[in-house]
């Protein structure tokens, strides 16, 4: 794989984590740059990580894990984006909702886990296809959707309007919603 598959790949696999620190970033404009690097940290590293589980274990488990990976992703992401759905109407201004405060260590990796299960199938299809620089593809992978992530982040916050956190969270969670309905169906 060359250098300009690579990185069209790593970009279409950071775009979960584009759409999702958009959405944090709308909701949450103020968070410190600590938490910002680390949920920006864990996209990356369950998105370089997940390949790297996927080619370890190849075609032993491509067969089970291939029909049950993506109803976990659409599971995961169809229950937090129902989450901030019903939320955002009973919610006052101010209010970070539970599942989305990614200060929270346990909201970080529940999204993380969840954006990256399609990362899991590119690494078993870089089994299947023998691919040479696995290495490279990780760490091209996780750079891309940290990088992607904090960048995301920053930009939506410094547009963000405080008035409108309720659409953004009503949006990010049908969001959310079609990106496990996109998983599932392809």
């Amino acid at each position: 794989m060359g250098w300009i598959e690579l990185l069209l790949l790593s970009l279409s696999l950071a775009m979960d984590c584009f759409v999702i620190s958009c959405v944090i970033g709308m909701l949450q404009p103020s968070l410190e740059r600590r938490y910002v690097l680390r949920f920006s940290l864990a996209f990356g590293i369950f998105q370089g990580g997940m390949p790297l589980i996927g080619w370890l274990f190849g075609e032993s488990l491509l067969g089970p894990l291939e029909k049950i990976g993506p109803y976990i992703a659409f599971g995961i992401l169809a229950f937090i984006g129902g989450k901030m759905l019903i939320e955002s109407f009973k919610k006052n201004d101010d209010e970070t909702p539970e599942h989305l405060d990614i200060t929270k260590w346990k909201n970080v990796v529940l999204l993380a886990v969840a954006t990256s299960i399609d990362a899991l199938a590119v690494g078993f299809s870089f089994a299947m296809i023998h691919e040479e620089h696995v290495t490279r593809a990780f760490l091209t992978i996780g750079f891309t959707s940290f990088f992607v992530s904090f960048l995301a982040y920053t930009f939506v916050r410094r547009l963000t309007n405080p008035k409108i956190g309720q659409y953004a969270e009503i949006v990010g969670g049908i969001v959310l919603i079609l990106i496990g309905l996109k998983i599932l169906l392809w």
